[in-house]
């Protein structure tokens, strides 16, 4: 008996026509499958500058949307001579880690922290999503740009010394194997997230062999991608092209100091630092933090106000949630986030308002319900 309404359902399933009427057919929902929600512990860096402020309204965001993580704080500095083996430690257990910025020592042979962290952890991929929020104004609009970003070598190899005094060798270091992978995973992110194009920025036309050979990996690795279409961009140009026509651009694959670049200038033209969210990938851990790096640790006036922009960390943490694969509270924090910038009643100074950061917090947590 069971069988046959089995069948008999199956059947049915099988030759019922799509609705013809949209209201009433039934959306896609996110169900969880056994185990998923297991609260995560999560690595927390508070950071330097703003990063303590913007931690905190991610605390606070999490807390009040019952988000099944737990955060282990550590207390790491940009002046620390490098970071601690605990941190290190508690990050390669939880191979998830959200941080705010830390501050970088210009000059004096100061090493940077957020370099350390990345190639400490191999996170060989910088990510970056710059896109137009609604209601916030913008000189371009359609801007939904991807920038990844080799992480690990090339000018920020920190292959430099003083030849004579006077003469200073910096050491640009391109590999195959980096290239490759980084390469792949911007051709994999573009097919899992349904983009179309893959753009590769360098300056091959001067470093030949350098540039020359991250561009034969990208070509290499493309051909493997016939569904993507592939683009090739000189840096230059495409600093040009980004501010004056951002919309044509997808997925931006870079080597290490050209991301950079190229990311803060999309940011900026997107709707600004304090919007963007980002992640550093590798093969086995991820930190999250604020997507642009461009005023990631703020000012001592932005600290004194408390009118530090979260949106950029707030958004970061929803890529988490969706790396961790929690997608339903993921969702749920980018609508609440989007939601209160469409309103534009509070908003922090860079984006033209007066609010502090935990006016905003407030106004997101409301708009979670």
């Amino acid at each position: 008996m069971a069988r046959r309404q089995s069948q008999t359902l199956l059947k049915y399933l099988f030759n019922s026509k799509p609705n013809p009427n949209p209201r009433f057919s039934r959306s896609v929902t996110y169900m969880p499958r056994p185990g998923d929600g297991t609260p995560r512990p999560v690595t927390l860096i508070p950071g330097d500058g703003i990063g303590p402020l913007v931690t905190g309204a991610v605390e606070q965001v999490m807390q009040a949307m019952h988000a099944p993580v737990y955060f282990e704080k550590y207390e790491v500095h940009g002046d620390m001579k490098k970071i601690p083996e605990e941190v290190l430690e508690s990050i390669r257990k939880n191979k998830v880690c959200l941080k705010g910025g830390l501050a970088t020592p210009v000059g004096g042979g100061v090493s940077s922290l957020n370099v350390q962290l990345r190639k400490e952890l191999d996170l060989y991929a910088s990510l970056v999503n710059c896109f137009n929020l609604k209601g916030l104004p913008t000189r371009h609009q359609n801007v939904d740009i991807v920038v990844i970003r080799e992480n690990t070598e090339g000018e920020y190899s920190g292959l430099e010394h003083e030849v004579v005094p006077g003469v200073v060798e910096s050491l640009k270091v391109i590999t195959k194997f980096c290239s490759e992978r980084v390469a792949k995973y911007a051709f994999e992110y573009a097919y899992l997230n349904n983009r179309k194009t893959v753009t590769a920025v360098h300056k091959a036309n001067i470093m030949k062999l350098a540039d020359g050979l991250f561009l034969e990996s990208c070509r290499e690795v493309a051909k493997k991608y016939p569904g993507i279409k592939y683009n090739e961009i000189i840096v230059d140009n495409c600093s040009m092209q980004l501010v004056s026509k951002p919309e044509q651009f997808d997925v931006m694959v870079t080597p290490n100091l050209y991301g950079n670049l190229v990311a803060n200038t999309a940011a900026g033209i997107a709707g600004g630092t304090g919007v963007m969210p980002g992640g550093n990938v590798g093969a086995d851990n991820a930190v999250f933090e604020q997507g642009a790096s461009a005023g990631n640790v703020g000012s001592d006036e932005i600290v004194r106000q408390n009118k530090a922009n979260p949106v950029a960390l707030l958004l970061s943490s929803a890529m988490m949630l969706r790396h961790l694969q929690f997608p339903s509270f993921a969702d749920r924090l980018e609508t609440a986030v989007k939601r209160v910038i469409a309103e534009g009643k509070y908003r922090t100074p860079d984006l033209g308002g007066d609010s502090t950061t935990q006016e905003v917090v407030d106004a997101i947590i409301a708009a979670l319900n």
